[in-house]
């Protein structure tokens, strides 16, 4: 099995009107072999264009305060600037595959040429989990439990009441309770709005006075600040899992953005969500969360006033999800505008079908500017916080949203968190985060405000790294060793990883091996791919053999990742188009609003449908 060295990649720029990049003008991507959203390398292939083609899932937007009692503005998701250079300029700083890498293909036949997310809808994910179980949003219902509070719940308080309890449950002014009238005084309706202000607003409690021949609810704060976002215990019956769990389904969001969504309607703190993956943005996906101590009536509710977003399939379970414990994901891929013969687009899907594709951690792994997300789990792991911060805050050459270079200025000429923060309409944001918690802890104690940041985002830094090492290395596994296994390597006995001895090397291709990534509780290859890792490290100040940090959340203890993956169920079809507007499959929402199949057009264009 041979192996060819990556060429450069030509990427056509846009030259937009009006900051709106044209669909023939979208990035193109030689294409080889594929690993989801590519066909030869691994690398993963952004558009260019922010041009949307499907009406939002609902046009309410709130504004809603978050959990510190700061407005987020609303802020749109398209460059604010309009810049029509802005993607070039961003891609001018930004990162090549080789930087991250990504250098080797599994094949030497001639790739081809198309669009990858033209749409967005081009490109729709399903989280596999460890059982094989596929998520899929099919069912609206909200499971029967004579605990839940009654519909009513979420209709009986007046949108003044609901605006005076929010700004209570905030600390936004200096009552320290509010007093509801009771128009219609019967033990019924007390009772449902004891029930609405307990379940709505986290953190408040509820009594009934006499006041002047009334009665009034007085809500007011349970335990102070640490009650907000803090499920009281006993609201919760025991009988019932401490998680609801739920398909999200979203389009055009990354996961982080989505939980930092939900959050902020439902008036929480994003840690007390989990998840299994991060998903594209560019996209259409769906995937399992689990939320502590929060009702699937009241997330089922969020369906009326969420952009872009969906929830379903709502049952409870005594446990979070974790980073990573799932099988995989499936992928539908649409790539427009192939420019192959059909001898070409056979081969190169008949070499993913049957060798794979070298199995590299993606572009997104790595971040979309100019500072790498690598380059921050590496100061973390350096135990440099002053790193940290600076290449999390610090001016950073390319396009990013207008705001974000205001609050970059700001830091850079004045040091201060407070009115850093200032500049930033969008507070929830990783620079946002970490600005209150300097704000908050003072700039003597980094470590403790950049923990604000929630615990997944800043794994996502130190796992960065370890996939920026891992790439590195498989990349010169391939140049040394080649496309087969020698004596040295490293392969899976259940979950224990052991070397590929001299008189064993016959029993085991390719596909067997696997290569670590690094930590205090995996082995190297013991050919020379071993010494290289330690060398990697030790050039970027880090120990191979004391991975351990002072922190334990930054301790890395490693796992093992294959180097070719042969994808499952591939399957293929070449169809003609001339409108590119037209969905060419049903989504699950689709599927669930009973929609028709779509009927594939027929045309001069041509797109391979995966």
């Amino acid at each position: 099995m041979e192996t060819v060295e990556m060429t450069s990649v030509s990427l056509k720029r846009p030259h937009s009107e009006d900051g709106v990049a044209n669909s023939d003008e979208i990035k193109r991507q030689k294409i080889s072999e594929k690993d989801k959203t590519e066909i030869n390398s691994g690398q993963s292939v952004e558009p260019v264009t922010e041009q949307e083609e499907k009406a939002p899932l609902e046009d309410t937007k709130k504004e809603i305060p978050n959990e510190e009692g700061e407005e987020d503005e609303e802020v749109e998701d398209s460059e604010e600037d309009g810049d029509p250079e802005s993607f070039a300029e961003m891609m001018k700083h930004g990162l090549t595959e080789s930087d991250v890498g990504i250098t080797k293909f599994v094949s030497s036949h001639k790739g081809f040429s198309g669009i990858l997310k033209e749409r967005y809808s081009d490109f729709v994910v399903h989280e596999i989990a460890k059982d094989g179980h596929v998520s899929h949003l099919d069912d609206f219902s909200v499971p029967v439990d004579a605990e839940d509070p009654s519909e009513e719940t979420f209709t009986v308080l007046s949108d003044e009441d609901k605006k005076r309890l929010e700004e209570l449950q905030l600390f936004k002014n200096k009552e320290t309770s509010v007093a509801i009238e009771i128009i219609e005084d019967t033990k019924e309706k007390r009772t449902v709005i004891h029930q609405a202000i307990k379940s709505l607003f986290p953190g408040l409690e509820t009594k009934t006075e006499d006041r002047d021949g009334k009665k009034y609810i007085i809500a007011y704060h349970a335990a102070g600040k640490k009650a907000l976002a803090n499920p009281r215990k006993h609201s919760w019956p025991k009988s019932r899992g401490s998680y609801c769990h739920f398909v999200l389904y979203k389009e055009n969001k990354d996961t982080m953005d989505a939980i930092n969504v939900l959050s902020k309607f439902l008036r929480v703190k994003p840690n007390i969500f989990s998840y299994m993956g991060t998903k594209d943005k560019r996209a259409i996906t769906v995937q399992e969360i689990a939320v502590l101590r929060i009702t699937a009536q009241r997330l089922a509710h969020l369906n009326k006033c969420l952009m872009n977003f969906k929830l379903g399939n709502f049952s409870y379970k005594n446990h979070p999800l974790k980073l990573g414990e799932l099988q995989g994901n499936h992928f539908t891929v649409v790539l427009r505008n192939i420019t192959g013969t059909d001898n070409q687009i056979e081969e190169a899907m008949q070499s993913l079908r049957e060798i794979g594709f070298i199995n590299y951690y993606g572009m997104q792994r790595f971040g979309t500017t100019a500072v790498p997300t690598y380059q921050i789990g590496r100061a973390i792991l350096q135990n440099n916080w002053t790193e940290v911060m600076d290449l999390i805050l610090k001016p950073r050459p390319g396009a990013e949203k207008g705001y974000l270079v205001k609050c970059r200025e700001e830091w850079a000429k004045t040091r201060d968190p407070a009115a850093a923060l200032k500049k930033l309409p969008v507070k929830r944001c990783v620079e946002g985060q970490l600005l209150r918690g300097l704000s908050k802890y003072g700039m003597k104690n980094i470590i403790s405000a950049f923990g604000i940041i929630p615990r997944n985002n800043r794994l996502m830094y130190i796992h960065s790294y370890q996939s920026y090492v891992w790439n590195n290395m498989v990349s010169k596994r391939i140049e040394d060793y080649g496309l087969k296994a020698v004596p040295g390597d490293l392969i899976l006995k259940g979950a224990t990883a052991v070397h590929i001895e001299e008189d064993d090397v016959d029993n085991y291709t390719i596909h067997d091996v696997v290569m670590p990534l690094p930590g205090f509780d995996v082995i190297y290859p013991k050919h020379k791919i071993g010494e290289a890792y330690k060398e990697m490290l030790v050039a970027d100040n880090l120990d191979i053999n004391n991975m351990r940090h002072k922190i334990r959340d930054y301790s890395l203890s490693g796992a093992y990742r294959k180097i070719i993956i042969r994808p499952q169920n591939v399957n293929w079809e070449v169809v003609a188009y001339d409108d590119p507007k037209i969905p060419l499959f049903n989504t699950d929402l689709d599927k669930l609003e009973g929609k028709p199949v779509p009927v594939l057009p027929t045309g001069k264009l041509t797109f391979l449908l995966m």
